[in-house]
């Protein structure tokens, strides 16, 4: 949706599940020669001022990225995934976040590509503006779903894709089924992502199931929960991470990290989380 501006949520523990998972994917990727693309279907601004008007509206980065910042006893992937937030923040203090786009840019190669899709003019010109002396960005100011098809299969024949709309509404579920349906049947062999919200939707519950059909061979499936709804059933209980054909790696990985996250964004006793997979 227009409407949506991803400033306000920038940093919250539903950014940090979802950028400590896609560090592990770009390092797996990163340690075989031939070069990969990157596809990231809703990449908003690139980058967010935790200091803006936005981000202290509710201040959900305090609840995420501000609990790490200050620790030493972080497993080692999520150390890595700091160590790129403080490069993203030179004077040493926590001022901004930086989005997909920038762990991108920190992490792919000089041969890799990335191609981002953004449809807010605001954060597509931030995006572009950002991401202008790396030759080999792209960032289009169009649908990402529809923009996904033509981005597979790639000519390198490596591609890691990360699929994560706002889901404001209810019909991003069904595009994202549909989407990363097409996206398979086009390019079998990559790595796909697929980041949700845990809330009180039916969609929403139902959506890891609706992508286990659509996974022709290994899936996992990382879920944290950290909150309660409110008192009326809304807000952001935890979030989840969907990945097709996922590094033999990821599952030991995300077994260290998401029982340290759940101690440390835990917002209540009965925080916890969830990792399941099915083989290839």
């Amino acid at each position: 949706m227009l409407a949506y501006r991803h400033a306000f949520h920038a940093g919250n523990h539903a950014d940090v599940l979802k950028h400590v998972s896609l560090c592990l994917l770009l390092r797996y990727m990163n340690q075989k020669d031939k070069p990969y693309r990157l596809v990231d279907t809703h990449c908003g601004a690139g980058g967010y001022s935790l200091e803006g008007d936005y981000a202290q509206k509710k201040g959900e980065y305090l609840q995420g990225i501000a609990r790490l910042w200050d620790r030493d006893d972080l497993p080692p992937a999520v150390a890595d995934y700091l160590q790129l937030v403080r490069e993203f923040n030179p004077e040493g203090r926590l001022e901004q976040y930086p989005g997909s786009p920038a762990f991108a840019r920190m992490l792919l190669r000089p041969t890799d590509q990335f191609r981002g899709y953004e449809l807010h003019p605001t954060d597509h010109r931030i995006a572009a503006s950002y991401l202008e002396p790396w030759r080999r960005a792209e960032v289009l100011m169009s649908d990402g779903f529809e923009g996904l098809k033509s981005q597979l299969p790639p000519s390198m024949r490596r591609a890691l894709v990360l699929i994560d709309p706002s889901y404001e509404g209810h019909a991003d579920y069904g595009k994202v089924v549909r989407s990363l349906r097409e996206a398979i049947e086009r390019f079998a062999d990559g790595v796909y992502m697929v980041w949700y919200p845990q809330v009180q939707k039916l969609e929403a519950a139902q959506l890891p199931k609706r992508l286990e059909g659509v996974a022709p061979r290994g899936w996992l499936h990382a879920r944290l929960t950290v909150q309660r709804p409110d008192s009326q059933g809304f807000g952001l209980a935890g979030s989840g991470v969907f990945i097709i054909n996922p590094p033999y790696t990821m599952h030991d990985q995300l077994l260290e990290i998401l029982p340290w996250l759940t101690d440390v964004l835990g917002q209540y006793d009965g925080a916890n989380y969830l990792l399941e997979q099915r083989a290839a």
